[in-house]
């Protein structure tokens, strides 16, 4: 199966291309892009106040306010640093590259610059894994809205951290094939227990959320994964992250691959039918070549 990268890759280029540019002794270029990632997730590459020299990405999350509860203020700080600048209007975080000031490692900024999603999403995860850690209990669950009507829970105990996505099933199929994704994952736990524990429930939510206000219906579905302390300890939390972020997309991801791969191998299918059947049709009596008994040949007109 195909990983999702966890950093968008046209901000990557973009920045890249823009600085590399500026090394080489060209002028900076005037710059103005928008760019959306999953879960509604919008970017604005441009110049602030039109000024050349500088690049401004900015980030746009709809459920920002909830990830500002958790953390999310503090973690881009300590992450950005002096490149954190007041956001753009209509968006909820900005950082600027002064072209005429680069650092020695701006390649490292440009990378993180493509992690901006990521890092916010990491405020919330990386607070409950220090609950975890701590063993502090009792604390309030983490309601996320990171999608029109999906939300993402996380919740911590002494010994597991528990991260509850709801999702939603356009087509019936797509229910199908989900569940089949869900097995496999089971059946890769039996193989390496160091694996997380994976669950899945359809229409109703799983006991965690039994009470809440979580949604009910044929089309929803509940994606729930248990932490344990070595997949929340330091030097493993980050890598952890990563993968978690981009379950939901993951997930639909595969279902819309496997999907389009069905059709095509429906179509082929159909196409050599279609050949069977061209070449098993009889040829019209006219104009065929026939036999005596004698061998000689005559065409039937």
């Amino acid at each position: 199966m195909i990983l999702l990268e966890i950093q968008n890759r046209i901000v990557e280029e973009t920045l890249t291309q823009k600085i590399k540019n500026v090394t080489e002794g060209g002028k900076p270029d005037a710059i103005d892009i928008t760019i959306a990632d999953f879960d509604g997730v919008l970017y604005h590459i441009s110049n602030p106040d039109d000024d050349k020299s500088k690049i401004r990405v900015s980030i746009s999350l709809k459920f920002y306010k909830e990830l500002q509860e958790h953390g999310a203020d503090e973690l881009i700080k300590r992450e950005y640093g002096s490149q954190l600048v007041p956001s753009e209007d209509g968006y909820d975080v900005s950082i600027v590259f002064d072209l005429e000031k680069l650092p020695d490692d701006h390649e490292e900024a440009v990378r993180k610059a493509g992690l901006l999603k990521r890092n916010c999403f990491a405020s919330v995860f990386e607070k409950y894994f220090d609950f975890q850690q701590k063993g502090q209990t009792g604390n309030k669950r983490a309601v996320i809205p990171y999608r029109d009507d999906e939300t993402m829970y996380v919740e911590s105990q002494k010994d597991r951290v528990t991260v509850i996505f709801s999702t939603i099933f356009k087509d019936d199929t797509d229910i199908i094939i989900g569940k089949v994704f869900m097995q496999e994952f089971k059946e890769v736990r039996r193989k390496y227990q160091q694996a997380p524990q994976v669950l899945f429930t359809h229409r109703e939510p799983p006991t965690e959320l039994q009470g809440t206000q979580a949604r009910t219906g044929d089309n929803i579905g509940y994606i729930t994964f248990v932490l344990f302390p070595r997949h929340t300890k330091a030097d493993s939390r980050d890598n952890t992250i990563n993968l978690i972020h981009t379950l939901r997309d993951y997930l639909h991801y595969h279902i819309k691959c496997s999907k389009a791969y069905i059709h095509s191998r429906m179509r082929a299918k159909t196409t050599d039918f279609l050949k069977v059947l061209n070449r098993a049709r009889p040829e019209p009596l006219k104009d065929r070549e026939r036999k005596t008994v004698t061998g000689k040949t005559f065409r039937q007109n």
